[in-house]
């Protein structure tokens, strides 16, 4: 889940996910605390069809693989937070 001291976020670049709220999420970094700003990789993601399961919400990110649905900055944030102390995720 979260045992990575690096994390490397990838935002789905779909139509879909940049509508529903994605397109703000590249300015993750600007918004990071500084502990966080050098662990941190912000790539695109080609569509890989999340949203064709529709039990599942965009935007969609994956951080180490682990995927994120209705990602916003807060919920991304709150969740590397969480890693950071050792926490487990919600």
């Amino acid at each position: 889940m979260c045992k990575e001291q690096k994390y490397i976020i990838q935002i789905c670049t779909g139509t879909l996910c940049h509508v529903m709220g994605g397109a703000e999420l590249p300015a993750l970094i600007d918004y990071l605390p500084k502990n966080l700003k050098l662990k941190v990789q912000i790539k695109g993601m080609v569509c890989a069809n999340y949203c064709k399961d529709q039990t599942k919400k965009p935007p969609f990110v994956l951080i180490n693989s682990e995927l994120m649905q209705e990602a916003d900055l807060e919920k991304i944030i709150n969740y590397l937070q969480k890693c950071e102390n050792n926490d487990t995720y919600q």
